[in-house]
């Protein structure tokens, strides 16, 4: 039968042989950030446009471009979330946490997000995001503390070709100078940008440094370097960042071509980058935003965060073979036969369950042989036949399916042992 409907371009469905991959990193994921003390926090999927027009800058590509933006029945401009920041910052706000709550303020999310880009391996219209927040520290502590929280994760998983990238964009008062250069230069090569980026020539000159095309690429290649303008204060930051890292033992490379795509950025920034998938090999990337909550009417706090595409990081653990462990299995499989059977595997299995034991009977209607080898597909440890005798009696054959190994013993026995035996 032909397919009436089929999923939007740039999703993707995450089927029940798949999910268990993805419950197993986000387990991973919280349990790493918690380490750090960061609390999870839950956002609404979209919000005015104004908030993503505001924090993230109308000079990137994601409010310019990609943006699922929409007028609602109150002729409301809304847009569903491309990252996760801004939408922090303003829920942070709204509820006055920076005053109620004590200083930093942790935050961690995992969430979808929606760009309208074209659609590519490793780049969905629909994508997962884990973010972390911090506000309210501006020590260059909370810069190795957030890159070390993402190199955690990334160790966690047993992902092995990662390499950090570091750069530090300045502060807006050195950054002006830089500006003033870029211009300077890319004016001198008009003919050879695309038409995006002249537009960014004038608007934020940094904005074409990350630029996709081929050609403005070349041309970025010989522009000056950030780090040749920072001020004495920015260049203090960078080098107490960097020392951070190497009292942790955290490997970097410093990339003066790190701006990242959003327009919040300030001092540090980062990536982690898969250097086996290629172009689309950035796995986690983040830095400081001290400006992003004045942007927002809110007082001068600093902040600092990341990040990491849950789909990015699956496919590099797939590329390396990496698992993160297997889908849980059956403790036990009851095979019924007959009503009274079927009816005791029923009571029994929920029984188990209330003892928190995965537990699998037929709801099919199976013969006994079917169902043994359905047994077997699912992996279970023991199995047990339920048939009118061993109903009657109370008691019946546990068998462990690896050996067939067979035990009797009494049904109100049977919790008791599968978990001395598990």
């Amino acid at each position: 039968m032909a397919v009436k409907y089929t999923r939007p371009r740039g999703t993707q469905d995450v089927l029940p042989g798949q999910s268990g991959r993805w419950l197993r990193l986000e387990k991973l994921m919280r349990r790493t950030v918690g380490l750090y003390g960061y609390k999870e926090i839950r956002l609404p999927t979209f919000e005015a446009t104004e908030v993503f027009a505001r924090g993230v800058g109308d000079t990137t590509d994601i409010v310019s471009k990609e943006m699922y933006t929409f007028l609602d029945k109150g002729n409301r401009s809304i847009t569903l979330r491309p990252e996760g920041t801004a939408g922090v910052a303003r829920a942070i706000l709204e509820n006055g946490l920076l005053g109620s709550s004590p200083a930093p303020l942790k935050a961690y999310y995992l969430q979808s997000c929606f760009r309208y880009e074209k659609a590519q391996k490793g780049r969905l219209r629909e994508f997962h995001q884990l973010g972390i927040e911090c506000y309210g520290a501006d020590d260059p502590a909370a810069d190795a503390e957030i890159i070390a929280v993402a190199r955690q994760i990334l160790s966690a998983t047993g992902l092995r070709k990662v390499r950090l990238e570091i750069n530090s964009i300045g502060c807006p008062h050195c950054r002006p100078k830089y500006h003033e250069a870029l211009r300077e230069y890319f004016s001198a090569h008009k003919a050879e940008l695309c038409e995006t980026c002249l537009e960014r020539l004038d608007r934020n000159p940094m904005r074409i440094l990350d630029c996709k095309v081929e050609s403005c690429g070349k041309v970025a290649a010989g522009a000056p370097v950030v780090l040749d303008y920072l001020c004495e204060d920015c260049q203090s930051r960078f080098d107490q960042v960097k020392a951070l890292l190497d009292a942790q033992g955290i490997e970097y490379v410093v990339n003066p071509t790190i701006v990242r795509g959003l327009d919040y950025y300030t001092n540090t920034v980062f990536e982690f980058i898969h250097t086996a998938v290629g172009t689309q090999g950035t796995i986690c990337g983040g830095g400081r935003y001290n400006g992003l909550m004045e942007q927002f009417g809110g007082p001068a706090t600093p902040a600092v965060g990341f990040g990491m595409g849950v789909e990015r990081l699956l496919m590099a653990l797939e590329d390396e073979g990496v698992e993160l462990g297997g889908d849980p299995v059956p403790a036990l499989y009851l095979a019924p036969l007959g009503e009274a059977g079927k009816t005791e595997a029923i009571r029994l299995a929920a029984e188990l369950r209330g003892r928190g034991l995965y537990v699998e009977t037929d709801i099919v209607g199976r013969g006994l042989k079917a169902q043994m080898k359905y047994a077997n597909k699912l992996g279970a440890v023991y199995s047990m036949v339920l048939g009118d005798d061993e109903v009657n009696a109370r008691r019946a054959r546990v068998k462990r399916m690896e050996d067939g190994a067979e035990t009797e013993l009494s049904l109100d026995d049977l919790g008791e042992f599968l978990c001395q035996n598990l």
